[in-house]
């Protein structure tokens, strides 16, 4: 009788353990690649995985830090990763060129464009035009940068007489201002608080020519997944999105808590440059006019066929892609859930 009763409990013990290791084993594997290096506008994923949304949602992620917004697309396209957070101009350039490998956006993160050329305050350049005969940098893989000929078309810049020059991206404020280059390609905050990590003071010592003053309404960075994976694993691209959106509505909340997460991963940052920087992201990049009819995360299904065909005429590309190619809503969550003002 002892015998049974351990018997028993050995197997009701062995049972229970099998329970409990059963979600584990359920859950789907992630691997995502950030647009840049650790920074403050990157808190929502981080809180995603902390506060385990991801984990409830059935996935287990793994966040690699990047080289580039546009490079984050290039890698989830190569298989490297399935899902990535990077430039939507990228993304239609590889779907006009390489629609098989081409990701595709499913939650739009930038719905206002970042694209800049930063000169000197004092420089003599004070429109796209006057980069003729100067010299512009940028680190390879800046949204900008490839961007540029796009800029070149609708500011009817003759880009043959603009020498570009590529450059470490933590040199790139630096070189501007010893007068190594004329100006310098990036997004706007990135270039503002970088600025301010080095010790220039970008509201004294910069100047701003934004793409968007001159017509480029484009959208910017996005969350990607690989087609291939969006096609095979729906609720798990569905769960990652609800996860993000949520730790999005988490971090308009609770900011502290949000620089917190960055901080786990990278505690050399300076976290009150970092939470000015999250803060300005929201701000200026996530909160275009159009999200108090859409809210974040979708798109206006016009505008982005107008910067499909801006970024397709630009670059000579050889077919157009459609917007269901670019991007998918079906996975956003409820309309109701998404943020209608950051």
């Amino acid at each position: 009788m002892l015998r049974m009763r351990t018997l028993l409990t050995a197997l009701l013990t062995s049972a229970s353990l099998v329970v409990l290791s059963a979600p584990a084993q359920a859950q789907t594997k992630i691997k995502m690649v950030l647009n840049w290096k650790y920074q403050g506008p990157q808190a929502w994923f981080f809180m995603a995985q902390d506060k385990g949304y991801f984990k409830e949602e059935g996935l287990d992620v793994e966040i690699d830090q990047g080289e580039g917004s546009s490079a984050s697309i290039t890698k989830v396209a190569a298989g490297a990763y399935q899902a990535g957070f990077g430039d939507i101009n990228a993304l239609i350039n590889l779907a006009a060129t390489r629609p098989a490998e081409a990701p595709v956006g499913v939650y739009m993160v930038y719905n206002t464009p970042p694209f800049t050329v930063v000169v000197k305050k004092d420089s003599p350049i004070k429109t796209p035009k006057d980069l003729e005969g100067k010299t512009v940098g940028g680190p390879a893989n800046d949204g900008a940068l490839r961007l540029f000929p796009a800029l070149a078309k609708v500011a009817k810049i003759d880009a043959s007489k603009v020498n570009i020059t590529h450059m470490a991206p933590n040199l790139r404020e630096q070189m501007l201002l010893r007068g190594q280059v004329d100006a310098i390609f990036g997004f706007t905050n990135t270039v503002y608080f970088s600025a301010k990590l080095v010790g220039i003071d970008p509201a004294k010592e910069l100047r701003f020519i934004n793409y968007a003053d001159y017509g480029m309404d484009l959208y910017s960075n996005a969350i990607v997944f690989s087609r291939s994976f969006a096609r095979d694993n729906p609720k798990a691209v569905t769960g990652f999105i609800k996860a993000v959106n949520r730790a999005i509505n988490d971090t308009l909340t609770n900011t502290e808590a949000a620089m917190d997460t960055v901080m786990k991963r990278e505690p050399l940052l300076k976290r009150e440059v970092e939470k000015e920087r999250l803060l300005a992201t929201i701000k200026e990049e996530m909160n275009h006019p159009e999200i108090a009819r859409i809210g974040l995360g979708d798109v206006d299904p016009e505008r982005l066929k107008r910067a499909i065909s801006m970024v397709v005429d630009a670059n000579s590309l050889p077919r157009t892609p459609s917007n269901a190619e670019v991007f998918d809503r079906s996975f956003l969550p409820p309309r109701t859930e998404r943020a209608s003002k950051l």
